[in-house]
């Protein structure tokens, strides 16, 4: 078995693993992310007239995004949430300091509630579907002395 070894020189912690999604309209998820999550674009690329590439910081954590190239004959052949009638295979989960009120300024901004907010062992938790068809998890951690 191959020996592993995380890489600490080069990549920053919040880089080594990052969410990578696809989207239809780019600039709008951007717009979006900026209005319910406070998402703070580092870099952004045009490519096509599409966005080809972003990296957006929110709540401390990277998340990258694009819009989808789904041609499997070109570059990247990746679709989106829209393309695959608005079916995702990932949750994004988001660790905030107060779920309710994430929540709420993400369904003000257009996201679609899935479930509110409400109390579980682990602390407070609510699920959301964002205009691009990605399923967000909010989540207000208990301290692990109360998680039971």
């Amino acid at each position: 078995m191959p020996e592993t070894t995380v890489v600490t020189e080069t990549v920053s912690p919040e880089m080594r693993v990052v969410p990578y999604l696809s989207v239809h309209d780019g600039a709008a998820a951007l717009d979006f992310y900026a209005r319910a999550f406070e998402a703070e674009t580092i870099e952004r690329y045009d490519f096509d007239g599409k966005l080809g590439h972003a990296t957006v910081r929110i709540n401390g954590g990277i998340l990258m995004l694009a819009d989808e190239f789904p041609d499997p004959d070109g570059q990247i052949g990746n679709v989106s949430p829209k393309t695959l009638g608005n079916r995702t295979t990932s949750t994004i989960n988001l660790n905030v300091d107060n779920a309710d009120a994430w929540f709420e300024r993400a369904v003000a901004a257009g996201a679609a509630p899935i479930r509110p907010c409400r109390d579980e062992f682990f602390g407070r938790h609510g699920k959301l579907r964002d205009p691009f068809g990605h399923v967000w998890s909010l989540v207000a951690l208990k301290p692990q002395s109360e998680q039971r």
